[in-house]
């Protein structure tokens, strides 16, 4: 309870003088519906399993999975979920038309090292009753995961943290990305070209162009969140940065030469 002077003023007389709304005080959030959130993570799966789906052949796996839905509501929620297929089709991962576009520039260009090229992307993170919202920074060359935020919802700001903190290991020569509305916005793009890195945009319709990313995605789908089931979003934040500090540190890669990201991107080996 607020004091004004000497007296104690009840909710009514705490909203005016704070000029505040006092239906908003009562307000509680609505959780998604049921039905869409199980459908959204059947999308997420399939998705993850066949990344060249589009939304039409998505909506005819839905089906064949007894799952009775319209190609435009696959569509909305793919839209909503932030993913596109990864062939020539529908861009989902709008931009902003106003926004510049930059060039593919590593197209048969050979990583030999690290901090040559980064990539970020953004995927879908399901929940038992919900959903939220991973964004990743990876090295190409060790695959070495160099920053990751989370959030429930798909604003800027968490995508901007990921940039902030994965300079702070450094910076790559390229930094790639797909062409949708966070990647092509000034507040992202400005804060590559002070730091004089060079931008690089996946091409429409490119399969490979984001491909070091795309399977990432599913190592941590497969090996972590579909295992986990996450409750809520306080425990998926916990259980990934985890499932993260192991995939960088001590889960060994065939194609590494056996070697973990961590040690190629640092330079030794351990053992």
């Amino acid at each position: 309870m607020l004091e004004y002077g000497n007296k104690e003023l009840n909710l009514t007389g705490q909203t005016r003088l704070l000029s505040l709304n006092r239906t908003g005080i009562y307000y509680k959030s609505v959780p998604p519906d049921a039905e869409e959130v199980t459908i959204k993570h059947k999308i997420d799966e399939i998705y993850t399993k066949y990344p060249f789906y589009g939304y039409r052949k998505i909506t005819q796996q839905l089906k064949r999975e007894e799952v009775e839905i319209n190609h435009k509501r696959v569509l909305r929620y793919m839209n909503e979920m932030g993913i596109s297929a990864i062939c020539p089709g529908p861009n989902l991962s709008k931009r902003n038309m106003q926004h510049l576009i930059y060039p593919y520039l590593l197209r048969n260009l050979k990583i030999t090292k690290v901090n040559q090229v980064w990539g970020i992307d953004i995927t879908y993170i399901r929940l038992n009753h919900g959903w939220m919202y991973l964004v990743a920074v990876i090295d190409w060359f060790s695959r070495y995961v160099l920053s990751k935020e989370m959030s429930q919802t798909l604003e800027i700001p968490f995508v901007i943290e990921a940039v902030k903190a994965a300079l702070e290991c450094g910076k790559p020569e390229i930094w790639n990305s797909d062409q949708g509305s966070h990647f092509t916005s000034p507040q992202y793009t400005s804060m590559l070209l002070e730091n004089d890195i060079k931008i690089s945009m996946d091409g429409k319709g490119r399969a490979l162009d984001n491909i070091f990313t795309e399977r990432l995605w599913r190592t941590i789908k497969y090996e972590n969140v579909y295992i986990m089931g996450y409750e809520t979003p306080k425990s998926a934040r916990v259980g990934i940065t985890d499932y993260l500090k192991f995939y960088n540190e001590e889960r060994i890669h065939q194609s590494l030469g056996y070697c973990t990201p961590a040690e190629i991107y640092y330079g030794y080996k351990t053992g």
